[in-house]
């Protein structure tokens, strides 16, 4: 893909292939900005992605405190049935959905995607298993001092759970930026098209202008190629620590 966005178009299905180009066709990066909306398309996820991946760790770290550290009535069994809820795929429920965000006036806005994936019980499943790892004596120590239980979660756990937020924020970013049937359900304006909505779009103007498509290609894949290169060794970290007792 990524040699192919610098090739020129009739060398892409060449036989025998040619994998470096004869002539380094640079115009390309400057060219796709001309013909298309890459900009807007870029802000939009990113801003979409940033929202949901701040709201996801929060929410999903927060709950899982309370599924880990407080203990109350039927705690084991409505984790479990929260966590069920991942057994159950989107095309069950997506048309519900999708009537639902509608009668409230949020379809064709920014408001429908962030609400739908701001909540997710694999962010609490995951937070959770690390939770279980942090000895309780530290929560009973706070409790003891007079602290609140939100002040316990926020300033004794959340500081020891760096390597799973990185993580959760990771895999979170990725599936947000990804994702091309939220933004197809619900969102119409191509002011506020995604990356993998311009990209549709863009393809099926230029569906035979292959060094464009892999050009487009590239740029999508970049910022969360980047994201995991910067993150990665909590990422690994938090991965292999989750679920660990001890």
């Amino acid at each position: 893909m990524l040699l192919s966005s610098f090739k020129a178009n009739n060398e892409i299905f060449m036989v025998p292939i040619r994998w470096v180009p004869e002539t380094w066709q640079f115009e390309h990066y400057v060219q796709i900005w001309q013909k298309s909306n890459m900009l807007v398309w870029l802000l939009n996820t990113t801003l979409l992605a940033v929202v949901v991946t701040l709201l996801q760790v929060l929410t999903g770290s927060f709950a899982a405190y309370g599924f880990s550290k407080i203990h109350f009535p039927g705690r084991n069994v409505l984790f479990l049935i929260y966590v069920a809820t991942m057994a159950v795929p989107w095309q069950a429920y997506m048309i519900p959905q999708f009537k639902m965000l509608s009668m409230v006036g949020l379809n064709d806005t920014r408001w429908s995607i962030i609400l739908l994936q701001a909540f997710g019980a694999f962010g609490v499943f995951m937070m959770k298993q690390f939770y279980d790892t942090i000895p309780v004596e530290l929560s009973e120590a706070a409790r003891l001092d007079g602290m609140s239980e939100f002040g316990i979660y926020w300033r004794v756990i959340l500081p020891l759970s760096g390597s799973s937020i990185a993580a959760l924020a990771i895999i979170t970013f990725t599936n947000t930026w990804n994702d091309y049937m939220g933004p197809l359900l619900y969102l119409r304006s191509p002011d506020l098209y995604t990356i993998q909505l311009g990209l549709k779009t863009f393809i099926s103007q230029y569906d035979a202008d292959y060094s464009m498509i892999m050009t487009g290609s590239v740029l999508s894949v970049l910022p969360i190629l980047l994201v995991f290169l910067v993150g990665q060794r909590h990422f690994v970290e938090g991965i292999a620590t989750t679920g660990m007792k001890g």
